[in-house]
């Protein structure tokens, strides 16, 4: 699993971006993806960590679970 910080997240979209702790290139981060029960989102600025996987548009992260 690797971490990083939730740069946004738009809920009436249910998508936004990831930057990685070890730097690199922000990631997609799809509400779908989101571990958790209930209403899926992420807060700009939290904590999180993730497994990256390859989606139909590149790089995004997966199994994202809020620290």
């Amino acid at each position: 699993m690797e971490t990083g910080t939730v740069k946004w997240f738009n809920d009436s979209k249910g998508f936004g971006f990831i930057t990685p702790d070890k730097g690199g290139d922000d990631l997609f981060a799809h509400f779908s993806e989101v571990r958790g029960t209930g209403f899926k989102t992420l807060a700009e600025g939290q904590k999180v960590s993730y497994e990256v996987k390859r989606g139909p548009k590149g790089l995004q992260a997966s199994n994202i679970t809020p620290l």
